[in-house]
């Protein structure tokens, strides 16, 4: 072995230091200066207490006797050198005997200040199969509450930056085997060649591995906290034998979903068929991985106008043809007012307020409404919103309380106590579209016998007509027109709106739903902006697909 790095195997585990990383080059059988190793033979370190911030060199220290306990598989040792000893005991115990670790090549970095990098080389074993796994991680280095010492601020991402709180890695034969996903032309759908859908794909593999057949293999994965939430694979040691899963989604569609929420950040969508409720692509583009599309819960803006104007034609409280009066401001509870406080002619008929998204001509109807369960009941009833969809994975439900005074205002135009994702809005925007409401759905239910949602009844056929009139004239000449202007065809209809959660004025969320031919699509884009400037492009592009 030459000077460059030294090491040793120790318990089946290896730890090596490259010279030069600013440690000095040490060994865990015999460490250049001796202080890495007790008299005992274990590693360790004299921590000194102190006071104030953490030395860099304090910092080194620390992270050097813990790497090296971490590597000697000597998890009493490392644990002692955190802040958390019985999670960090466990964690570092486990790595071995649970995730089947039989080598791992530890290489510590330069630190800066108290955060010190490192990377893992490591080698998994199970069953007489061995598989390289590398990754880079880092550690912070805190002064003890109570000791004063230098410790290692124990987080989950230490022994790998993937693990979340409560997180564990593991390896073996997993319960479910895989499952080869097809869209509904036979297409195979892949997490590399469509990466938001990753977590729809683990999703689908839990539900349905066991039951559409194949045979398990062996991996290394993250096994999640939540019990309903998908392991997360993060290496294959044996392929297992896959089982073909016929999806609703379409290939084409999904890649023009992938590549329009790829130039949003934060942004969600869903496409779904109105003649079937067939979930057509399903995409997010965020930094936490999280399944907006189908699991978000936020205020959907003024596209909620596309319910609450089919509450009104239902009732007979307005026309799309007849005067609806869309003043600067409106007074119910508290002053609402339109955006940039514009207002129309006296005159101006209801399509042209729904289609200019003027929310004063909404609230104004509350008066004559009388009836604060009338809106969560149109929800229901007419669009089966908070029916308990069950689409295949899983979904959230959109929610429409009954509210009164200023929250019942809100509401009307979207805001206040009401929540909903994409997936949502788009079924909402494919039920005006046919004025039959259809369960969205994933994949057939026939795989597992699950009973999809009905709606209590169908539109009113004068009421659909209107609705779909005045998507139509939104997408033409209203607030949704610069979008849907490159959307081929004149069979089209969109809302748009803007949702400003927790006070965020100037960065509301972008909301857009649209419809072209037997497509309707709905996205948001957290923080975007008006309707139509970041919502509407990712829309416009998936409908084009379509």
């Amino acid at each position: 072995m030459n000077g460059a790095a030294k090491g040793a195997v120790i318990g089946g585990v290896f730890l090596a230091l490259v010279g030069g990383a600013g440690y000095g080059v040490y060994t865990l059988v015999g460490d250049a200066d001796g202080e890495g190793k007790g008299t005992d033979g274990e590693t360790s370190v004299q921590a000194e207490k102190g006071s104030g911030p953490v030395s860099e060199k304090d910092a080194a220290k620390t992270a050097k006797a813990f790497l090296a306990a971490w590597a000697a598989g000597d998890e009493r040792v490392a644990a002692d050198l955190t802040n958390n000893a019985a999670a960090a005991q466990a964690a570092v115990g486990d790595f071995r005997t649970k995730s089947y670790v039989s080598k791992a090549v530890i290489t510590p970095g330069t630190p800066n200040g108290t955060v010190v990098p490192f990377k893992v080389e490591a080698e998994i074993t199970y069953e007489g199969t061995t598989k390289p796994l590398a990754y880079d991680s880092q550690l912070t280095v805190v002064r003890g509450l109570t000791s004063g010492k230098p410790l290692v601020d124990w987080q989950p991402s230490v022994i790998h930056p993937q693990l979340q709180k409560d997180e564990k890695l593991r390896a073996g034969a997993p319960a479910n085997p895989p499952v080869k996903a097809v869209d509904r032309n036979g297409e195979e759908l892949t997490a590399e060649k469509y990466p938001s859908l990753r977590q729809v794909l683990d999703e689908l593999r839990q539900s349905y591995g066991s039951k559409a057949g194949g045979k398990a293999g062996a991996e290394l994965w993250i096994e999640p906290a939540a019990k309903d939430a998908p392991k997360r694979t993060l290496l294959t040691l044996v392929e297992g034998e896959p089982s073909t899963l016929k999806t609703y989604l379409d290939a084409k569609v999904q890649a023009a979903a992938e590549q329009a929420v790829a130039k949003f950040p934060e942004a969600s969508l869903v496409a779904v068929q109105p003649s079937n409720g067939h979930i057509l692509a399903v995409a997010n583009n965020r930094k936490d991985g999280f399944n907006a599309a189908m699991r978000g819960n936020r205020a959907p803006g003024s596209t909620m106008k596309i319910v609450t104007a089919a509450m009104l034609l239902d009732r007979g409280l307005v026309s799309a043809d007849k005067p609806a009066p869309c003043e600067k401001t409106v007074t119910w509870g508290r002053e609402f007012h339109n955006l940039d406080h514009f207002d129309l002619p006296p005159g101006t008929n209801f399509a042209t307020s729904f289609a200019r998204s003027c929310n004063t001509a909404f609230i104004k109807q509350i008066k004559p409404v009388d009836d604060d369960s009338a809106l969560p009941n149109e929800a229901t009833e007419v669009f089966g919103i908070g029916l308990d969809w069950k689409t295949g994975i899983l979904s959230t439900d959109g929610k429409v309380p009954p509210a009164t005074g200023a929250a019942a205002a809100a509401e009307y135009i979207g805001q206040g106590q009401i929540t909903m994702n994409p997936l949502n809005v788009a079924s909402i925007t494919a039920t005006a579209r046919t004025g039959v409401f259809r369960q969205p759905v994933l994949v057939s239910p026939e795989l597992d016998g699950r009973k999809l949602a009905t709606a209590e009844r169908r539109m009113k056929s004068s009421v659909q007509q209107q609705l779909v009139g005045m998507m139509k004239l939104t997408a033409t000449s209203g607030t949704a027109q610069k979008a849907m202007a490159s959307v081929r065809g004149s069979d089209k209809g969109a809302k748009t709106g803007s949702a400003e959660v927790g006070g965020a004025g100037e960065s509301p969320d972008s909301w857009f739903t649209g419809f072209s031919g037997d497509v309707a699509a709905a996205a948001m884009v957290e923080g975007g902006g008006h309707g139509g400037e970041a919502a509407g492009p990712i829309v416009a592009q998936v409908l084009n697909a379509g």
